[in-house]
């Protein structure tokens, strides 16, 4: 009977060694990008702690925040600054939520060494994103959030527009993507509906032509990063 209990103990011992093994075999392995990422992070926190609480835009606080925001920062001319030239920008007042979020985004420096990453030859250039881990981070301590569109103020998607394109995600009433943006380099009306026009280029517009004949990949992404080096405020 002795025997019995203890062969019945070390059998359960076993399996409840070997299921914590099955446990440990069982965590999802992660990637050295996602390794990297992961500490990054962590560091940043620890820093965001020592320091004064960052104030994160969502998707409840948004508009609240813009429609104040607009009403005490009336800046409305941009320059974009790239290795192909100056591109300068006057943004709607219309528009004034967008033209809010862009000024802000510009003053956070959110923009700086993002990247123009989807360029088609006399259609568009878009830009505002990257794929670099720095830009990522600073979208995390600005927030998540997506705004409304506005595209009932009689603009048109004219060659030399700037507009905001909508979200990748679930997106059924094409809520515009706040970090992006795109420059039309043709009269594209086909566009005009879906996504709100917030500025137009005042000079500049042959210097978004030639980033748009830069060599692409299949998903029109250049093969040679065009990068953003700043966004800077003309007023």
């Amino acid at each position: 009977m002795r025997f019995f209990v203890l062969s019945l103990c070390s059998i359960l011992i076993f399996n409840c060694e070997d299921k914590q093994s099955q446990n440990k075999s069982s965590v999802k392995t992660i990637d050295s990008t996602e390794v990297k990422i992961e500490r990054h992070t962590e560091q940043t926190d620890t820093i965001s702690e020592d320091t004064t609480e960052e104030f994160l835009l969502t998707k409840d606080n948004t508009m609240e925040f813009f429609l104040q925001y607009e009403k005490e920062n009336k800046e409305n001319k941009v320059r974009i600054v790239t290795d192909y030239g100056n591109i300068d920008i006057l943004l709607f007042n219309e528009t004034k939520f967008h033209r809010a979020n862009f000024i802000y985004l510009t003053k956070k420096g959110y923009f700086d060494n993002t990247q123009f990453y989807r360029v088609i030859e006399n259609y568009i250039i878009q830009g505002g994103s990257t794929d670099d881990r720095d830009v990522m981070r600073k979208r995390r301590f600005i927030g998540k959030y997506l705004l409304p569109t506005d595209t009932k103020r009689g603009f048109r998607h004219d060659r030399g527009v700037i507009s905001m394109p909508s979200s990748d995600i679930d997106n059924p009433y094409k809520l515009a993507s706040p970090y992006e943006f795109f420059i039309t380099l043709r009269d594209v009306y086909q566009l005009d509906g879906d996504y709100t026009i917030f500025g137009k280029v005042i000079s500049g517009l042959d210097v978004a032509d030639r980033i748009a004949n830069v060599d692409t990949d299949n998903s029109d992404w250049p093969l040679k990063n065009v990068y953003i080096r700043r966004v800077e405020l003309l007023n």
